[in-house]
């Protein structure tokens, strides 16, 4: 296998980054964002905050992986992605240890900022990668193997994060994210070979305006980022209200929820193996589709769980219908992707970054907006204004998905 973007003239084999190391550059800020899920609650006693504030650990950092993906996208395109993925790594890595030294909250959310612009730089070009290597439907198959990888790390990572919790307090997580970000900026300094060879010529300001004003002018770019964006949306409005909800509702200890957690990973692990095997086969726009449909379903069923509960809210109705969450967003958002970042493939990095700033920059709004309205004195640690937000998203999902169709259908 080549690279699309071989020259004619070149006829030199070049090295192509395995799936393997995709999958390790991708986990890191998935593992990020959910591995120290179990402590929230705890952190809010140690640090003597309360719920909002520590909540800002987790929404600051999608704001800041949202911000930092619009320049790193467009920085791969001009400089190549091998050396922007490693000085990313090498940035998370600081953040990292940072996080450990925190000794009050204002600390630790300014050392998840700098983890949130190191680690993002995996989850932003492992896409680009992708893209090109790959078509547009050989990209969305391959999208999901990778993500079907990399989800196994997320998946973990509460289930590990609950038990460091239990040893090492609110800092195990922690440690864990470190040896992580050590062992993948080691793997990719030997494994990570470059994929972009024809680096636009411009960088800078000017150079990134040019990149983001040609997408802003490509409506099926837009379809397909902003359903990626509503969907993912619907598990950020989740992770902002279930770990309070199962603390505080239910009384479940870290490593409970760590286990339950793994509902929404399992599904989407399955929803990523079922795109790579059939999304070249099945078509990009069916993928999206279908995919879209599953959080719908799983909405009604959190609400229905809950309110028809004899005993009220239990720990299946919080945690059951995240797996059509997860394996809805496994079908989906690999196809959305491939969508987005093949509409111009010369500016792959760049639609990669955008539509990845989307997805998390909803998503820490999402997440915020739920832990707010928990917090208030009128919903203490109910369901309703969690589902209240998935839902809105879950609609907001069906309109990017009938554009993308009506779209894809005049073209």
């Amino acid at each position: 296998m080549t690279s699309q973007n071989s020259s004619s003239f070149d006829t030199a084999p070049r090295k192509v980054p395995s799936i393997a190391i995709l999958i390790a550059i991708s986990t890191v800020a998935p593992v990020s964002m959910n591995v120290y899920l179990p402590s929230l609650a705890g952190m809010v006693e140690a640090f003597e905050t309360t719920t909002a504030r520590v909540q800002l650990t987790m929404s600051l950092y999608f704001a800041a992986v949202a911000i930092a993906q619009i320049c790193v996208g467009p920085l791969s395109d001009r400089y190549g992605r091998r050396p922007v993925v490693l000085g990313g790594m090498a940035i998370y890595i600081l953040g990292s240890v940072l996080c450990l030294l925190a000794a009050n909250i204002e600390s630790l959310i300014a050392a998840r900022l700098v983890q949130a612009v190191g680690g993002c730089t995996g989850l932003a070009l492992g896409r680009a990668i992708v893209r090109d290597l790959y078509s547009r439907e050989e990209a969305a198959s391959m999208i999901g193997y990778v993500t079907m990888g990399m989800t196994v790390g997320p998946m973990l990572g509460p289930v590990l994060g609950g038990m460091l919790d239990e040893t090492y307090g609110w800092q195990g997580g922690f440690y864990l994210m470190l040896m992580l970000g050590v062992v993948v900026l080691i793997a990719a300094w030997f494994n990570l070979y470059e994929t972009n060879f024809t680096k636009s010529a411009s960088g800078g300001v000017k150079g990134l305006w040019r990149s983001y004003r040609a997408l802003g002018g490509e409506p099926l770019y837009w379809a397909f980022a902003l359903t990626a964006m509503f969907t993912s949306s619907v598990y950020f409005a989740y992770l902002g209200g279930a770990p309070y909800i199962a603390a505080d509702k239910l009384g479940m200890n870290p490593a409970q929820m760590g286990i339950y957690f793994m509902f929404v990973a399992v599904g989407y692990i399955f929803g990523n193996g079922i795109s790579g095997r059939v999304a070249a086969r099945v078509g990009v726009l069916r993928m999206v589709l279908i995919g879209s449909m599953l959080p719908t379903v799983a909405v009604v069923f959190l609400v229905l769980d809950n309110w028809l509960a004899f005993s009220g809210t239990n720990a299946l109705a919080l945690f059951a219908p995240m797996f059509l969450v997860g394996l809805g967003n496994g079908i989906c958002l690999p196809s959305a992707i491939a969508g987005a970042v093949s509409v111009r493939p010369d500016l792959a990095g760049a639609a990669s970054g955008l539509s990845g700033s989307l997805q998390i920059g909803l998503g820490a709004l999402t997440s915020a907006v739920v832990a707010w309205m928990l917090s208030a004195s009128m919903w203490p640690a109910e369901v309703w204004p969690m589902a209240l937000v998935m839902a809105l998203c879950v609609m907001a999902t069906w309109g990017g998905c009938l554009a993308a169709w009506r779209l894809e259908r005049k073209s």
